[in-house]
């Protein structure tokens, strides 16, 4: 664990790489807290309260029956479960990578989704093979069909919910270039000539399809990474500021307080 994990536990997985439970019966890792993974996490949450809600990465989600939630390495994640009812499947990051079109997941983004009647009902049925499978014989290769079948059907489910089908591709990039890069290039320009496309047409599909721009975009995620340092408490403002490329602590303190409302140091873990 590096320095700026230190306190924020990091759930791992630990004896096995592909994990079945129910909301219901409790879980191999505990809820209970404010925590990140190094895994990925599946959680379909079948029955759940009028109020029930989620925390990641310092938003609040409410949660409604049938919605379906993955949680991916690095999120800082809380719920306090209250007799909701559910699976969940915790799955290593080479499992999930082979399975699951990680792409699509991370450039959707963490917020709860629906699965529509059809895709609800052969879900059900491939939740009901895995879990069978995971209690009986537990083969491995047998579970990464189904999860390969399971992954199909809801990334479906979260392709067709907002995107233009044309632009998904490029958004998918998109996503992926700025978590690779958003340290070091902050300039709508940058992620323009990379996709080959002029800054105002990239601009105009992330308008579309998303409803923000590509700066907002940026922001966002150099928002998120502070957020999460500030929790961890390992580093001081100035140190967070270099680590995410300002050269002046001052103009990240200003970024960061123009983005949340708030001073770096009034920001306290837990609040959203």
């Amino acid at each position: 664990m590096n320095s700026s994990e230190k306190n924020i536990p990091v759930h791992h997985l630990v004896s096995e790489e592909f994990q079945v439970n129910t909301l219901e019966n409790g879980h191999p890792e505990n809820f209970e807290d404010i925590h990140r993974h190094n895994f990925f996490e599946i959680i379909w949450f079948k029955e759940v309260h009028a109020d029930s809600y989620l925390e990641m990465d310092f938003e609040s989600y409410a949660v409604k029956s049938n919605q379906i939630c993955i949680i991916v390495p690095g999120q800082v994640f809380n719920m306090k479960l209250r007799h909701e009812k559910g699976y969940v499947l915790a799955i290593s990051k080479e499992i999930f990578k082979e399975s699951c079109d990680t792409e699509v997941v991370l450039a959707n983004g963490a917020r709860p989704f629906f699965l529509d009647a059809e895709s609800s009902e052969t879900g059900n049925r491939l939740i009901s093979m895995i879990q069978q499978e995971y209690l009986r014989s537990g083969r491995v290769e047998i579970l990464k069909a189904y999860l390969r079948a399971f992954c199909l059907v809801i990334t479906d489910q979260i392709n067709g919910q907002n995107t233009l089908e044309e632009d998904k591709p490029r958004i998918q990039q998109l996503q992926a270039l700025i978590e690779e890069h958003y340290i070091a290039q902050k300039t709508t320009g940058f992620y323009a000539e990379q996709l080959k496309i002029s800054a105002h047409h990239l601009n105009d599909i992330v308008r579309l399809s998303r409803g923000t721009t590509v700066k907002k975009m940026i922001a966002h995620r150099i928002i998120l990474e502070a957020k999460r340092e500030l929790s961890f408490g390992a580093l001081t403002v100035k140190e967070i500021a270099f680590k995410l490329g300002f050269s002046d602590a001052s103009y990240f303190s200003r970024f960061f307080k123009k983005h949340t409302g708030q001073n770096p140091d009034g920001f306290r873990p837990g609040r959203v």
